[in-house]
């Protein structure tokens, strides 16, 4: 059994709209792969879709404040970057301006270079890690793609096209909402229920994400009803604990303490937990910078760790956010997207964001060792204790491109 599963759904709808729908799926074959997982252009991207995940998480705060949070910035800027392959003069600055690219000092081609080793990179198969990330188009059968367009979302993001009859919105729906399903191994049912019959294209950019804890916690040693704080109240919940080597690193700027927990496979977990009362403080010092500080400051040591074991799902209307992060013109009128197709008129007319998520426990076979660790230490009585027991946030990294592949808060583990 996997210790946590990430599925996260983007929909960028355009009218005659565009869905642009972030779910899980299989890489599609025959792209080469790059030879390193490191390059130029995928460290700018990387750098950039950190402070992107930060000032959309801030944006999120101000909407939902007191709520649970999660998302995948890197889901929501890949499918920005594809759309604007398909955009034209200032629809498309404010698109790739928006997701902190200076584009006179990182021109276009950089940036959709670096999407593309992010998208290869992540999509190398791996043994000891479930991690996938693609794109697929289902296009109304009458609409005449630009041919430059459909060329480069095939070749930089290896996406799949189906031709689509969007004049039955009920059929187009059902399809696109069965393939989801389908990839999600039914996580994901009816993500799509409002499907305009002016629909032109739904593109699908998905990540899913599915890995077991390199250290696991054992079953035997969660607590059933912990008390966590939620405001001045508190709730019961699971609470796992182990005693073990981590990283951590402690924050005495930003009065925060960060652990970073391993996944089998090159991704790993930060928990960032603040001291009482000074999470919006830490909210607002959030930036790339910021997370490079940490990840230097981070150094093993035994650390008894209390984490609640919890489930959460979020959805979010982007298209009341995104426009007040810059991108404008591609919610009106004035939006071009003449990069797609030059017969018709295109403009977003939806920006959703949908994400699960899940982290417990492994299995019990691997948590045996872990028993072990936990008797032996906790007699010595020098381990750390770290207890996560009200807000935090948490990330979710793959270490060889520095790409926060998911980013969240947890104010109430027993909100699902």
């Amino acid at each position: 059994m996997a210790s946590s599963f990430y599925h996260v759904f983007l929909v960028i709808s355009l009218c005659a709209p565009v869905y642009c729908v972030s779910s899980p799926g299989p890489p599609s074959k025959g792209s080469p792969r790059p030879p390193s997982t490191k390059s130029i252009p995928a460290s700018q991207v990387s750098s950039s879709n950190t402070n992107f995940a930060f000032h959309l998480y801030r944006r999120l705060v101000l909407k939902t404040p007191s709520q649970n949070i999660f998302f995948s910035p890197l889901s929501v800027s890949a499918s920005l970057a594809m759309l604007s392959l398909g955009a034209r003069s200032a629809t498309k600055t404010q698109i790739l301006q928006s997701m902190g690219f200076n584009l006179t000092h990182t021109p276009e081609s950089t940036i959709q270079q670096g999407f593309q080793h992010l998208v290869h990179s992540l999509s190398v198969p791996s043994k000891d890690l479930d991690l996938r990330m693609g794109s697929v188009l289902f296009i109304k059968k009458e609409l005449q793609l630009q041919t430059s367009f459909l060329d480069n979302v095939k070749r930089l993001y290896e996406s799949e096209v189906f031709s689509t009859d969007f004049s039955n919105t009920f059929s187009a729906q059902r399809r696109i909402n069965s393939y989801v399903e389908k990839e999600t191994k039914g996580k994901i049912v009816d993500l799509i229920q409002d499907l305009e019959p002016q629909t032109a294209m739904v593109l699908v950019n998905y990540i899913f994400f599915k890995a077991k804890w390199e250290k696991p916690f054992n079953p035997k040693y969660t607590s059933k009803r912990y008390p966590f704080m939620v405001g001045k109240a508190t709730v019961t919940i699971p609470m796992m604990h182990q005693v073990e080597q981590f990283a951590l690193g402690v924050d005495p700027e930003l009065n925060c303490s960060v652990l970073q927990m391993d996944y089998s496979g090159d991704t790993a977990a930060l928990f960032v937990l603040p001291g009482q009362g000074k999470m919006r403080q830490l909210e607002q010092a959030l930036s790339s910078r910021t997370l490079k500080k940490w990840s230097h400051s981070l150094q093993k040591r035994w650390i008894e760790v209390f984490i609640p074991k919890f489930s959460t799902s979020t959805s979010y209307d982007l298209e009341t956010i995104l426009p007040k992060m810059g991108i404008q013109d591609a919610f009106g009128k004035n939006a071009d997207f003449s990069g797609i197709t030059k017969k018709g008129f295109l403009q977003v007319s939806k920006a959703a964001h949908k994400a699960v998520l899940e982290v417990s426990e492994e299995g019990t076979k691997a948590a045996a060792a872990t028993a072990t660790n936990l008797t032996i230490r906790s007699k010595d009585g020098s381990s750390r204790c770290m207890v996560f027991n009200r807000s935090f946030l948490l990330l979710i990294i793959h270490k060889a491109t520095q790409t926060v592949l998911f980013l969240g808060k947890v104010e109430d583990p027993t909100k699902f």
